[in-house]
């Protein structure tokens, strides 16, 4: 869930209103001041790798602002393996509304498609995209059971556990 929609959903409408964006703004400030601290996902890049080695089309869609997911395309070195990006920066609404999704299957060219998340939020938005989600345990306080009843296909331990099991899910 993206800061836009963070803020009312934890706080309400009304610290919404008088301070919702100086909230992001200080988020921002204190994620910067963390941001090189942050290490890749195990298995991450081998997962992006393999689907690509299978000819899928890789489109990242994130609730950042672009220069964070830039930062982490970067950093996940897989800039040249993605074939797009999308962020909060080129949508009016973030996860769990569709509008993530929908930009990012419009830039893969493609209907055909499989999100891999690990929040209900993910889950939530891809299904009203119309897209199948595939999940793993990287989200946080989210269980299995709690995924799967958002509707995940299949739930992961982790990126590394997807990635080495990729033969059994849907991205095969």
């Amino acid at each position: 869930m993206g800061g836009d929609l963070y803020v009312p959903a934890v706080a309400g409408d009304a610290v919404e209103r008088q301070l919702g964006d100086g909230i992001r703004d200080e988020w921002e400030q204190q994620f910067e001041a963390m941001i090189d601290e942050i290490a890749p996902l195990q298995g991450a890049y081998e997962l992006i790798r393999e689907l690509k080695r299978r000819g899928h089309v890789v489109v990242l869609a994130s609730s950042s602002i672009a220069k964070h997911a830039e930062h982490f395309v970067d950093l996940l070195e897989v800039r040249e393996l993605v074939d797009a990006w999308t962020t909060k920066d080129d949508v009016d609404a973030t996860k769990p509304e569709p509008d993530l999704i929908k930009a990012a299957i419009e830039k893969a060219g493609t209907g055909d498609a499989v999100m891999v998340g690990d929040t209900p939020w993910d889950v939530e938005a891809a299904r009203k995209a119309g897209v199948r989600t595939i999940c793993v345990l990287t989200g946080g306080a989210y269980s299995e059971a709690e995924l799967r009843e958002g509707g995940a296909l299949a739930v992961y331990e982790s990126v590394k556990d997807l990635a080495d099991r990729l033969d059994e899910t849907p991205l095969s």
